[in-house]
């Protein structure tokens, strides 16, 4: 059975799926163990941080440590998009926490995202914020796929979750 906490209901926390890329978990180019993608350091007084900050990629396996440089368009950020594996927004390399489904893609850019997508799909009750109240409506869980809302698929998405969770430990 799932490992996140039994709750019946979950209630929309609001995030974007930009609220979890402060640190990614990716495969790393080098030597296809896990890596991570993170704030590079900062000049003091340089203001609060933003996803627009440079990163680093650093892979404790292997050593390897890159930064994050803007593309030909002056663009820091690149999300995926379209069929294959998803990427990071920094380095376009593959997500570590991610699994095909007979239904489409689940991923995650680290456990804590991940974590709250399996609370969502558990809990048999799934409450969004209500309309009056003001806050971003169009939160990432509000646009996760149909399929995986679905109580029908339930148990096999948590299953996916599962071993892309279980991919952590190994």
């Amino acid at each position: 059975m799932h490992a996140s906490s039994s709750s019946s209901r979950f209630r929309d926390p609001r995030y974007s799926k930009e609220s979890f890329i402060d640190v990614v978990l990716v495969q790393c180019p080098m030597c296809a163990k896990v890596a991570r993608v993170v704030p590079a350091p900062r000049a003091v007084g340089s203001g609060p941080p933003s996803m627009f900050d440079q990163r680093s990629l650093v892979c404790r396996s292997c050593g390897l440590s890159r930064q994050s440089r803007k593309d030909k368009s002056g663009a820091l950020l690149t999300f995926s998009r379209g069929p294959g594996p998803i990427t990071d927004p920094y380095f376009q390399v593959p997500l570590w926490l991610q699994t095909q489904t007979r239904h489409g893609r689940i991923w995650a850019y680290n456990p804590e995202h991940l974590e709250v997508i399996g609370q969502f799909v558990q809990a048999p009750l799934r409450e969004r914020a209500p309309w009056h109240e003001s806050g971003k409506k169009m939160t990432f869980i509000a646009r996760l796929p149909g399929w995986m809302k679905r109580a029908k698929n339930r148990t096999e998405v948590l299953r996916a979750i599962d071993r892309t969770r279980a991919s952590l430990v190994n």
